[in-house]
């Protein structure tokens, strides 16, 4: 099955391809928009694109497990993009997957700008490892 990733966020959201059956996956792009129906028609152009048969949305779960304000946040933007696509949405959790995508940023003499444009694809990417590894 072939995945789509997205990793949320209230100025930028990351996406990220992969495949269940490969494990091949592979950063897409960064998108520049507010949570709103703007940014869900550029993930619906996504997904027709990149031909994904489901969703994977990043759930900011607290430190210590609990779900507070931003995943309600992810939450109801899943509700929303549900009701223009018929394909299934999966939660994963997403700590560190922003401190996981940094460290691979940190050794790659990106300018600070360079990493800005990068880093939310990767964390979108961490997210779908996440997932295909559970």
């Amino acid at each position: 099955m072939r995945y789509l990733a997205i990793d949320l966020g209230d100025k930028r959201t990351g996406l990220a391809v992969g495949h269940d059956e490969t494990g091949i996956i592979t950063p897409l792009k960064v998108i520049t928009l507010q949570p709103d129906q703007q940014l869900i028609a550029a993930i619906l152009g996504e997904i027709k694109e990149q031909q994904a048969e489901a969703l994977v949305l990043g759930l900011p779960v607290n430190m210590d497990g609990t779900e507070g304000p931003r995943a309600k946040q992810a939450r109801n933007f899943a509700t929303s993009l549900s009701s223009q696509t018929d394909l299934p949405i999966h939660f994963q959790d997403e700590r560190l997957t922003s401190f996981a995508a940094e460290q691979s940023l940190a050794r790659t003499g990106k300018t600070h700008k360079q990493k800005k444009e990068l880093r939310d694809a990767l964390a979108a990417a961490e997210i779908l490892r996440d997932f295909l590894d559970t």
